[in-house]
């Protein structure tokens, strides 16, 4: 049982102290930050069309 619990933790300890996940979260940080700012980036722009809409259909009226 010992011999079990030995093995288990050995296993563990080689999971924890790899490295290969975390390239993983920076990916998805990095992607995070990309839809942030092209949502943000889209909300100005719809809002310069919306706008932009606007002047010709008074202009046009």
């Amino acid at each position: 049982m010992n011999l079990l619990f030995i093995k288990m933790y050995m296993r563990f300890q080689i999971l924890r102290n790899r490295d290969d996940g975390q390239d993983l979260v920076e990916y998805a940080l990095l992607v995070a930050l990309i839809a942030l700012a092209a949502v943000s980036g889209i909300k100005e722009v719809a809002s310069a069309v919306s706008s932009t809409f606007s002047k010709v259909s008074t202009t046009l009226a």
